[in-house]
């Protein structure tokens, strides 16, 4: 405004685990991952360069919102990444490597079925916000159908999904519950060029800030993410990042 580039002040505010008499406040893993993922926002507001505080930072499509907060949750298993920090309080020795192994694997127990539930919620969604006519069929019905291409279990019966889907009739993801997936095929696909160049490689850092972090809503989340992946996303990523592929 008036050439003068007004900062924002973002913070973040965390219930982290307290320490004690005994010892200082020692992180969980989840901690270091839910940080992570809040410091992505935080940068996603504090690097915005646009002129308009309505399309800054985080002031994008529902979408596209979650890319900068779940992009930083990767580093949180890299090994080159932790040797930085996490070390043992009394003894400085670093977490072993066989520790992070352990964590991924154990994140990817069962993935392949989360996928599928979670695309199943999606679909779901989609089907109940694209009703043309008033419902007034059966609500079980209307949901086996909806997401029978991603059933692999039996029904229980007498229960429905739909009658407490909270998220998509009360929540705000009203035809938006897909972006939860979709911003994962974002966040891996987009890290996979931080993979390729290294965890550091400031190149890529300045890119994914310039294109992406900077821009805010200002132009098409797509345009953004082209711009600095030189490419539209594939699911290969998060295929090879959860070991499906």
């Amino acid at each position: 405004m008036d050439g003068v580039d007004y900062r924002p002040h973002v913070s973040i505010v965390m219930n982290f685990t307290r320490p004690t008499a005994t010892k200082p406040a020692l992180l969980t893993f989840d901690e270091v991952n839910t940080f992570l993922h809040e410091f992505g926002h935080a940068l996603h507001g504090m690097l915005s360069d646009v002129t308009y505080e309505s399309l800054s930072g985080t002031n994008v499509y529902r979408d596209f919102v979650e890319l900068p907060s779940q992009m930083m949750e990767n580093w949180t298993s890299e090994k080159e990444f932790l040797d930085e920090f996490a070390v043992h309080y009394k003894t400085g020795e670093k977490l072993p490597i066989e520790f992070i192994q352990n964590i991924k694997a154990a994140e990817n127990f069962n993935v392949a079925y989360a996928c599928l539930r979670q695309l199943s919620f999606g679909y779901l969604d989609m089907a109940w916000h694209t009703l043309k006519e008033p419902f007034a069929g059966d609500v079980i019905a209307f949901e086996t159908n909806a997401w029978a291409q991603t059933q692999i279990l039996p029904r229980v019966e007498n229960v429905s999904m739909s009658v407490s889907f909270n998220h998509i009739f009360s929540g705000g993801y009203a035809a938006g519950y897909y972006s939860y997936k979709w911003a994962e095929v974002l966040d891996a696909d987009a890290f996979s060029v931080f993979k390729k160049n290294g965890i550091f490689d400031k190149k890529t850092a300045a890119s994914f800030r310039d294109n992406i972090l900077s821009k805010g809503g200002t132009e098409p989340p797509m345009t953004l993410y082209v711009r600095f992946r030189g490419q539209e996303p594939t699911i290969d990523g998060l295929l090879e990042r959860t070991g499906i592929k």
